[in-house]
Order: structure tokens, then sequence, then C-alpha cells
């Protein structure tokens, strides 16, 4: 790797000691995948993925606390992911025993590491760090040092910025010497498509559904999608946005996509259209019946089958505000079709704080309190972790927490059934 005068005198230690153990970490991760040269971050915020106090990470509070030590901060404010418990979520006395007093022991304290390296403010936990009311947008091109499978392939996709799928604790390594390896989807050559997909469905795919599919084809190249017009249009409105954000974080947890181009959609694909396509790219045909062998494929992990439904969550990744909007609404609907006034499953809808903050404002809030369903800035995979908890039969329309947790996934309209007393998931 060549570095510049200013880095290589980093990597020397002209600027302390931990410095330059940061910067050795980077140039090793960068030699690791090959790559030529270390880059500058041109974002103005960074996002972590390590939020959660669990016991068991000592080492990095271990780290954390050296960095604090020898006043390094980031170079970045930054946001993380979302924090692990909420008195609002309900847990009985034991799985409350489990969570407080032997997994995550440590959350005040690393939360007040995280402050002082360089936290955005109390709110900035949650997967979802681009939402606009999270203010951690990054624009078209810029070099970012995130980690959060979804959030980055998100920012990749609809945004057009570019970072590669960073692991925990390097993403904050980069914020804080401000470069990162240039590899992999920072580059032109690595952003370009090796897989054609043609959606070729009766009606909108589920859109967690779709990116499932797509992510354990593809793996971790990238794929160019042709077909969505019809269902999304031209146009990265709300709900397109809302779509491609659960679509993604489908494509990165069933697989290990980074970036996706859709067709006449994200950024990329509207400027250089199929320039973006490599030479020799395979082709993936999904249609009705794809759908439904993936989707009847997945394992089911309960101790019983059959059992009713005992907990459901929705918002992995956090929903966006009009997401909240939207299901509130048909909430409504279902229950007075159904002959009840609320969910007959305990339900969770996480978004981010501040999103949760921009719906209390708005008649929705009532609206959806009146039916019964709690809403939190949880993340469900945190709450899942729980040996007690993950032993429920707890439903989601989540493909990421399927994959992760013994939730058990279901379509939005199924979902819908099974919480409005209609017809059991």
């Amino acid at each position: 790797m060549i570095l510049t005068k200013e880095q290589q005198a980093i990597l020397d230690g002209e600027q302390g000691e931990t410095l330059a153990k940061v910067m050795k970490t980077l140039v090793m991760y960068g030699d690791a995948f090959e790559a030529e040269k270390l880059v500058p971050i041109t974002s103005k915020y960074n996002h972590l993925v390590t939020s959660f106090g669990l016991k068991v990470m000592s080492p990095v509070y271990d780290l954390m606390q050296q960095l604090l030590d020898a006043g390094v901060a980031s170079g970045q404010q930054f946001s993380v992911d979302p924090r692990p418990l909420d008195k609002k979520v309900p847990a009985n006395p034991l799985q409350n025993l489990v969570f407080n007093k032997f997994m995550y022991t440590k959350q005040d304290f690393y939360e007040k590491q995280l402050e002082k390296l360089g936290l955005m403010n109390e709110d900035a936990f949650s997967c979802t760090c681009y939402m606009d009311e999270m203010g951690n947008k990054p624009k078209k091109g810029e070099i970012l040092s995130w980690a959060e499978s979804s959030a980055v392939v998100y920012a990749n996709s609809v945004l057009g910025a570019r970072c590669n799928r960073n692991s925990g604790i390097i993403d904050i390594m980069g914020s804080i010497v401000g470069y990162v390896p240039y590899f992999g989807l920072l580059t032109d050559e690595g952003r370009k498509a090796t897989w054609i997909v043609k959606v070729e469905t009766s009606k909108k795919p589920e859109a967690q559904l779709l990116g499932s599919a797509i992510g354990m084809k593809v793996m971790e190249d990238v794929p160019y999608v042709y077909g969505m017009e019809k269902w999304l249009g031209n146009e990265l409105d709300d709900a397109a946005c809302a779509y491609l954000k659960d679509f993604g974080a489908a494509t990165a947890s069933n697989g290990a996509v980074g970036l996706y181009h859709i067709a006449g959609l994200t950024p990329e694909a509207v400027e250089l259209g199929e320039d973006l396509i490599a030479k020799d790219a395979k082709v993936y045909v999904i249609d009705d019946a794809e759908l439904e062998h993936v989707k009847n494929n997945y394992p089911v992990v309960w101790k019983n089958p059959d059992a009713a439904p005992k907990f459901c969550f929705v918002g992995c990744p956090h929903l966006s505000l009009e997401q909240l909007k939207d299901w509130t609404e048909k909430l409504e609907t279902a229950l007075q079709k159904n002959g009840k006034k609320k969910v007959t499953v305990p339900t969770v809808f996480t978004a981010a704080p501040a999103v949760l903050k921009a719906f209390e404002q708005t008649p929705y809030a009532e609206r959806l309190k009146a039916t019964g369903v709690i809403t939190s800035y949880i993340c469900p995979l945190m709450y899942m972790n729980n040996p007690l908890c993950k032993k429920m039969p707890v439903i989601t329309s989540s493909n990421k927490l399927r994959t992760y947790t013994s939730a058990r996934y279901y379509t939005d309209a199924e979902i819908l059934q099974a919480i409005t007393g209609g017809k059991k998931a």
C-alpha cells in the first residue's frame, strides 16, 4: 500500500503510539483486501454498529478507554445502532433479570464512552441513521467509514455514497484517522453489477422476500435489477425509499450484498444505466413461483411449529415515519373488519428515536396507541438474543430478524392478519 507523507507519519508514531496503532490496523485491513492506498473520508458523520453494552465485550470497552486515555477522539461525530433495552417493551421478571444482570450490564458505561468519543446526540441510536429526522444522511459520492450492513447497503445504493461492508471497530478507526482503504465498493470497478436480476412477478413483490431471494443468490456480488419500475415508479419518494430500505436489509443479511442498482431508479443506475453491468454478468429471473419457493424453504426453528404467536416485532430495520402512519391505517381497518379493538398479539413497532418524536407530533400516534401496539427505539435482534426470549414463538415481517434469531417470517399482510384476530399466521 502506498501511503502519503502524512499517513506514513501517523504510522511512524509522530502523533503518538495510539494513533499509530489505529493507522496500522487500517493498513493491515487494507492489505488484506489488496487496497492500493488510503483515501480521505468525506462525509460529515460516521455510523458505528456496536451500540450494545454486552458484559462479554470487555475488549471493546478496553480499546475505547485506551483511545480516550490517549486523548484520541473521532474526527467525525457519529450515530450508532439501536439501544438493546427499553422498559416499554414487554418482558417477564426472569427475562428482565437476564437482560439487566447477565447481558447488557455495561450499557450505561459504554454509552458514556461513546459520548466522549463523539456521539452526535443522545438520540443518535438507530440502524436507519440516514432518515431525514436523524440527521446523518450522506450525499452521493461521499466516502464513508460505516458499519451496519443494512445502513451500508442503503447508503451505497439509494444515496449513491461509497462505503465497504466494514466490521465493528474498523468503523471508528476510520473516523479517528480520517481515512479508509481504497478497494471494493469504493472503486468504480467494484460498483459494477455482476448479476442481472429480472423481476417478472404478477404483483408487487414483498420487499423483504425479494431482497432475501436476491441476497441468497448473488451473495456478496452486485445485482442490477430490472422490472421494478411498475411497482416503484421512477422517483425516490418516501414509499420507494422505505421499500428499498427493507429490500436492501434482506439482501445484506440473507446474503452479503453491499450495493444494488435498480434500473431507472437508484442514482448510479439513472446516471450510468447499463454501463454499470459488467461483461458476462449472470442472469437470475424471479417470478411468483421463485418467491414462493424461497419463502417455503425458510427453516422453522420453533420447538412447536404449530404454536400460536406470543409476540410480534415490526421494524428491523427501523420503520420510517410514513411506514408508521401506513401501519396505523392498516391496523385500524383490519381491527374494525375483524371486530376487534386492540391487537390480539403483543406487538412492538420499532423506529429511530427522532422518528418516534416526529410521529408523536402527528394525530397518528394516539390512533396507533389505541390499537395496543407499543412503539420503541430498541433493536429487536438484541431483545431476541436473550435465551429466554428466543424460546418464545415470535413473528416478524423482517427477514433480517428471521435470519439472526428464532423469530419466524411472515409477509406484512400475514402479520396484519395474525395480530388483528384474522387468519392466524
